[in-house]
């Protein structure tokens, strides 16, 4: 059976908006392990608990970002398939956005560093190639007429 995590993939608008790309910067988290990869907040589902649930838990115990700190984008939800540590392992993120720009974040024991990112950045650091991909498509989304 695979390993099942969910996440959010954050972010935030700058605060005088331009029209172009570089309007969004993603948050990722360095990971305090051995490997040091950087990816948004996730985490494996506990008991009883809904894959969203999962994503806001996940959130606040890492990032230190409270549910009501967040809006969660209708229509965007990604899945991610990968071997990890030789077990096969499912990711779901979908993207929220941060209510307050200047939000303070509060990193937990399981990372050592955040960084906001434009888009190109993030993909250069999110070292995963399925990642990169997540990143790719949550910022076309967030760049669609329809978002």
């Amino acid at each position: 059976m695979a390993l099942r995590a969910c996440g959010l993939i954050i972010f935030r608008r700058l605060p005088i908006p331009k029209v172009d790309k570089n309007s969004i910067e993603f948050l990722l988290l360095q990971a305090s392990d051995g490997i040091h990869h950087w990816t948004p907040p996730k985490g494996h589902v506990d008991p009883g608990e809904d894959d969203l649930e999962t994503a806001l838990r996940e959130t606040r115990e890492e990032a230190g970002l409270e549910a009501s700190q967040l809006t969660v984008i209708e229509g965007f939800r990604k899945e991610l398939n990968y071997v990890a540590r030789q077990k096969p392992k499912t990711v779901i993120y979908w993207l929220a956005e941060v209510k307050d720009y200047d939000v303070e974040i509060r990193l937990s024991h399981e990372h050592q560093a955040y960084r906001w990112l434009g888009l190109d950045e993030a993909c250069q650091l999110a070292a995963f190639k399925d990642m990169k991909a997540a990143l790719q498509e949550g910022h076309q989304f967030l760049c669609s007429p329809e978002a």
